[in-house]
């Protein structure tokens, strides 16, 4: 697979990067960014965290904007950021022009209708096809973690929960944790999946929490002034479902944060250390 290295900017002794490639998986290219700390020209090769962006983001936001690459160079973590959506000529798009669905919408899920079907596969292009690219391609380990932010947060959650064994660790910060009971998420899956409300339960961290058998280490940050947090995340459904099923799940309700990156940027040091305390030395 052929990539291109469209940016390189130096931070905190390694490297910011940004690649495009042809996605097999979404038919389209897509761009991700990557971080490499320093540790990586040593010959070290270094775990990942995969963070996911919300609604409207790219792979741009987080990395410009949360702080990580500091305390990512002092811990000897890489960090890739991939795209929230597939893009292009011939990709679909919501064509009342919404914001919650459509291109920077795709909810980490793999579309059943069409003409969704065509290239939202982001479930697939997360788990499989992008890990296998940065793991052949750059100086990394196959010590996965994964973390994101509202739309991001319930792709992190999701994912992991499908796949403890991909994972050591998981984190979000004010996730959509219930999505199937949510406008948000009741828009983008009756979408991209249909009307039957039962298929929507592989896409939802709470339905799936419950039913965990399988646990990973979870750390969630939830702002307690976030405008969103009653109607469109509802932490306490996620909190409901790891007392079910006994999951090691920290939720932590932070006073006086909203939704905006300067939450992120207040809690990403914790988040990061966190991850590293389960990656083996």
């Amino acid at each position: 697979m052929t990539l291109e290295n469209i940016s390189a900017n130096k931070s905190f002794g390694g490297w910011h990067k940004q690649y495009t490639h042809q996605s097999s998986t979404l038919n389209c290219e897509m761009r991700f960014a990557i971080y490499l700390p320093p540790q990586a020209s040593t010959g070290t090769k270094v775990p990942v965290l995969y963070w996911l962006s919300g609604l409207t983001c790219t792979d741009e936001n987080f990395m410009q904007k949360a702080g990580a690459q500091r305390i990512a160079a002092k811990l000897g973590i890489a960090i890739v950021a991939p795209d929230t959506s597939p893009r292009g000529e011939g990709v679909a798009e919501d064509p009342e022009g919404s914001y919650d669905f459509g291109l920077g919408a795709g909810f980490y899920v793999n579309a059943t209708r069409e003409p969704w079907n065509r290239h939202y596969q982001m479930y697939d292009y997360v788990v499989n096809e992008l890990p296998a690219l940065i793991e052949s391609t750059f100086q990394v380990s196959q010590q996965r973690a994964i973390s994101g932010h509202s739309m991001g947060g319930h792709g992190a959650l999701m994912i992991a929960l499908h796949n403890p064994e991909r994972f050591t660790s998981v984190s979000a910060f004010s996730p959509i944790s219930n999505p199937a009971n949510c406008p948000w998420g009741k828009k983008a899956f009756a979408g991209y999946l249909g009307n039957d409300t039962e298929s929507w339960k592989q896409y939802d961290s709470s339905e799936l929490m419950k039913q965990s058998t399988q646990h990973i280490p979870a750390l969630v940050d939830q702002g307690t002034k976030d405008d969103f947090l009653a109607e469109q995340l509802k932490p306490e459904m996620l909190q409901a479902a790891a007392n079910l099923s006994g999951y090691p799940l920290e939720l932590r309700m932070q006073e006086g944060y909203d939704h905006s990156y300067y939450f992120m940027a207040s809690f990403i040091e914790d988040h990061l250390r966190f991850h590293a305390s389960h990656f083996e030395v």
